[in-house]
């Protein structure tokens, strides 16, 4: 029992000390890699911050859209979680520095719980990065 509870105090300070750390990066690349990173971190904790919170739900499988534009509406959709805004600032800089747009179309029309929209943008962002990985490979 102590070894298991050392172990999980032990995950609760790195993961306290990883989310208090601003993203730095620069390469897409880069920055898509730390968002998927910090998703998983995130849902590894014993419970992932406001994971209660409605968000906008983003169509990240519409290929109507560029990915651009869906970047941008995943960091309007994480801008508006306002309880827990710190533990989701380094997603949102990384999403607006991805998209480069100043403004985007959001519906509110239908709600999804932020402990579903994280695994969905994790998934993704890890698709833009093979894109990305396999682009830069050729």
């Amino acid at each position: 029992m102590l070894p298991s509870l050392k172990a999980a105090f032990a995950l609760l300070a790195l993961l306290e000390l990883i989310s208090s750390t601003p993203l730095t990066t620069t390469s897409p690349r880069l920055k898509l890699s730390e968002i998927t990173h910090r998703i998983q971190q995130l849902n590894s904790g014993v419970q992932v911050p406001c994971n209660d919170t409605r968000v906008a739900q983003v169509a990240f499988t519409d290929r109507q859209l560029s990915e651009q534009e869906l970047l941008c509406q995943a960091a309007a959709a994480l801008t508006k979680v306002t309880l827990c805004k710190k533990d989701y600032e380094p997603f949102i800089i990384n999403l607006q520095s991805l998209h480069g747009k100043t403004d985007c179309s959001l519906s509110n029309e239908n709600e999804i719980y932020l402990r579903n929209f994280l695994p969905e943008l994790g998934n993704f962002t890890q698709g833009m990065y093979r894109r990305l990985a396999t682009s830069a490979a050729q």
